[in-house]
């Protein structure tokens, strides 16, 4: 029986997913609390750039961004399928290519931080 690749795609997919749906309620929320001028002060420049310095927080990061990309590259890929599109190879690799490259240039920016 051959082996599928299916679980490699579809893991990354489903965290990023769960990760996304909590945490974009919740950024949403954030956003509207600056743009009304009410910034807690656990959220103050320093403390919040102070924790993105710490390696932990830089790896929790990066995953975050890696987790929704992935998760997002899955849609569109699936998405263009669902639209007629059959280079599936081809949609794959530059989708998912283009996610890695995203959490590559966030890993890249954190690492100066």
């Amino acid at each position: 029986m051959a082996q599928s690749s299916k679980p490699i795609v579809w893991g990354p997919f489903a965290a990023g997913g769960t990760l996304t749906a909590f945490l974009t309620p919740a950024l949403m929320v954030l956003t509207l609390l600056a743009a009304l001028g009410y910034t807690p002060d656990l959220l103050a420049y320093e403390r919040l750039h102070a924790f993105a310095g710490s390696w932990l927080a830089k790896l929790a990061l990066a995953g975050t961004v890696f987790l929704t990309l992935w998760s997002a590259a899955h849609r569109l890929r699936i998405t263009c399928y669902d639209l007629g599109v059959r280079a599936d190879t081809l949609v794959a690799t530059l989708l998912y290519s283009a996610a890695l490259a995203g959490t590559a240039a966030a890993a890249l920016y954190l690492s100066r931080i």
